[in-house]
């Protein structure tokens, strides 16, 4: 499938891609490329043959969530450059001033 050019330059567009004029020219070809491969694959018959999230086995690597006992609010907040009580004091988000207690 050949792209034309006014193609190219409307997916250029919406990516938000700025293409010189030999850039339109290459990337036409390029597309049309891909897209004739995809054709090629679509042409292939697939049945009996079972949709894969991963072409390779997968299985689970981390442990199991168990509960465990967390950190007290002094050892977790030893290193904090501001504390405010038991919590991390932050600067607000829409203000330019810091927290304080």
């Amino acid at each position: 499938m050949s792209l034309s050019i006014d193609q190219v330059r409307k997916v250029a567009r919406l990516a938000r891609l700025e293409l010189s004029g030999p850039d339109l020219a290459r990337m036409q070809q390029q597309l049309s490329a891909i897209l004739d491969y995809i054709e090629l694959l679509n042409k292939l018959n697939t049945d009996g043959v079972e949709p894969l999230a991963h072409p390779l086995p997968v299985q689970n690597v981390f442990r199991p969530d168990e509960e465990a006992p967390s950190l007290p609010p002094d050892a977790a907040l030893q290193n904090a450059p501001n504390r405010v009580g038991d919590y991390f004091g932050v600067p607000a988000v829409f203000s330019d001033e810091p927290v304080s207690h």
